[in-house]
């Protein structure tokens, strides 16, 4: 079959950042993404976060799935936030495509979060399962988490992509199962620090105590830039 290379393509839609301001001048929620393939963690890590930071702060919860509200509903369950803190998007299609392609649908829940439980300090939007090229719209989300883990094998940094390699933290999940599947956590960090440069790396194991402790760490010093931000 022939292919014709001068076909044009629907472009992507290309997004600013969001102004910090609301339209009644309230500084809005800070928002951060989290990304990753399926099966890595990313729901657990955002359980974690809401566990750690819910007494603290007025979080809320956007999560991604293509046909399904499972993420949400696991929320739900596990009771992390009450439930008008937890908004569903399912996006029908490729999950990269509602959170960097056409961004409406997930900026439309995280804006309706802010006027029906505002005000927010934070919104973690998560996205659905996806693979190593996911990366959130600036008009969308501040800072982007990007979540992998051992159990993926301990040459995922050195495959790179742009989640890896530009996410503002690069999580490796799962570490206390390194010693079962053979990885190398040492070479990890070495290959993830060839891959990212000075962009932080945190390593996670949810099931310990205080296993989040890197993430939240990091969020609390990005919440705390954000909160003395220009306006």
């Amino acid at each position: 079959m022939h292919l014709d290379h001068h076909e044009t393509f629907p472009e992507r839609h290309t997004y600013s950042a969001a102004a910090p301001v609301r339209a009644d001048g309230r500084r809005r929620a800070l928002r951060i993404g989290l990304g990753g393939p399926v099966g890595t963690g990313k729901t657990a890590t955002v359980a974690a976060l809401c566990r750690a930071l819910r007494d603290e702060l007025s979080l809320a919860v956007v999560t991604n799935d293509i046909y399904t509200r499972e993420d949400a509903e696991f929320l739900l369950r596990e009771a992390v936030l009450p439930a008008e803190r937890i908004s569903a998007v399912e996006t029908g299609a490729c999950p990269h495509t509602a959170i960097r392609d056409d961004i409406s649908a997930n900026l439309e829940a995280v804006e309706d979060l802010e006027d029906t439980v505002g005000p927010l300090d934070l919104i973690l939007v998560e996205s659905g399962g996806d693979n190593l090229t996911a990366t959130f719209s600036k008009g969308l989300v501040d800072f982007q988490i990007f979540v992998i883990d051992v159990a993926g094998g301990d040459d995922i940094p050195r495959k790179g992509g742009p989640g890896v390699t530009t996410a503002d933290l690069l999580v490796i999940n799962k570490t206390d199962l390194a010693p079962y599947v053979g990885v190398d956590l040492a070479g990890m960090a070495r290959d993830a620090k060839a891959q990212r440069g000075e962009l932080p790396v945190a390593f996670t194991a949810l099931k310990t105590e205080n296993g989040v402790r890197p993430v939240s760490d990091w969020v609390r010093a990005r919440l705390a830039d954000w909160t003395a931000g220009p306006a």
